[in-house]
């Protein structure tokens, strides 16, 4: 187990190499850079941009330097941990992402909380319950949360809540919150606000994780070894949920590489509709200002979530399930 683990982890070196020269690529792709754009809105403005200091910037952080030592510059501050400076908000990164970061990071832990406490139940009913009423009326929700859009859905919730309800939602705390240090207060104010993304965000998730928990439980209840234990009088519950569901998991703990990205991305699409105070709207419009410190930083933190989650789900997927090794051996 150790020799694997430090085989992976020198492997995540190259890796997270790689990606960052494709994001630092990605990002110089685009014609022009954040302070061409700058200047072009504000003279479209009819006002003049204090060219000194974006000159000043410029040099700051390398912008006049040549692509290689840009990247040079822009990873090794990385590693230190320093994140560059955001053009558009005129913030350091670490400044800018910090309670945002931890807003995304509590309202997607949430979720997937939600996600698993609906799923799993209705899954296994539904693979237990197989053709029956209940089964249809499950499988249809699944089909009805995969085919809507988690924004859209948004949308219409806002929409009913405003004319049925005469309520304004939105938002994940109260407007005197806004901008303020998290304290218990803001917390409070912000556990008050959090319930209506989480359940719109969540509900798309579960609608697909019914299915694959319900597919995945039906092919392990087929299989020999739970007719064997059900003959030697196993209690149900226990032949359930001892084996089947255990073996049936798999592909969850598979997934687990995209979940943590997902922790800090958030649902960009819904935190703009629901004005969310949350990480997906910065990236969001990182990427359309060409904020490259801004979305470089983001996108970085993506791939080494990314990298992190595919050794824990190898790792946890050969402790679940021993039928999984970390490295062939000769068979006897």
């Amino acid at each position: 187990m150790l020799r694997y683990l430090f085989r992976r982890v020198l492997l995540m070196i190259p890796t997270l190499l790689l990606a960052s020269a494709l994001i630092f690529t990605v990002m110089q792709l685009p014609p022009g850079d954040f302070f061409q754009t700058y200047v072009a809105e504000m003279q479209a403005q009819g006002e003049r941009a204090d060219l000194s200091r974006l000159e000043f910037l410029k040099k700051e952080y390398h912008l006049d330097k040549p692509p290689v030592e840009r990247y040079a510059y822009w990873l090794a501050d990385f590693v230190r941990g320093d994140f560059g400076y955001s053009f558009e908000y005129d913030l350091p990164v670490r400044d800018l992402i910090g309670d945002r970061l931890l807003l995304t990071m509590i309202l997607s832990f949430l979720t997937i909380l939600f996600t698993w406490a609906v799923a799993f139940p209705i899954g296994i009913y539904s693979a237990t319950h197989q053709y029956s009423w209940g089964d249809y009326g499950l499988t249809f929700l699944g089909l009805l949360g995969l085919a809507v859009p988690h924004f859209l859905l948004a949308l219409i919730v806002m929409y009913f809540a405003n004319v049925w309800l005469g309520l304004s939602i939105g938002g994940l705390m109260a407007p005197e919150y806004l901008n303020q240090p998290m304290s218990m207060a803001k917390f409070g104010s912000v556990l008050q606000h959090i319930w209506l993304p989480v359940v719109v965000i969540g509900i798309t998730g579960t609608g697909g994780m019914i299915r694959a928990v319900r597919a995945n439980l039906l092919d392990e209840l087929d299989k020999q070894y739970v007719t064997t234990a059900r003959a030697k009088g196993l209690p149900p519950r226990r032949a359930l949920l001892k084996y089947p569901f255990r073996m049936s998991l798999n592909f969850f703990i598979s997934d687990i590489g995209s979940v943590l990205p997902s922790v800090v991305s958030g649902a960009e699409i819904v935190a703009i509709v629901l004005s969310l105070p949350t990480t997906g709207p910065l990236l969001v419009r990182a990427l359309q200002s060409q904020d490259m410190y801004l979305a470089g930083s983001f996108l970085m933190f993506l791939a080494v979530l990314t990298v992190i989650g595919v050794l824990i789900s190898d790792i946890a997927l050969a402790m679940l399930d021993p039928r999984v090794r970390l490295q062939g051996g000769e068979s006897k």
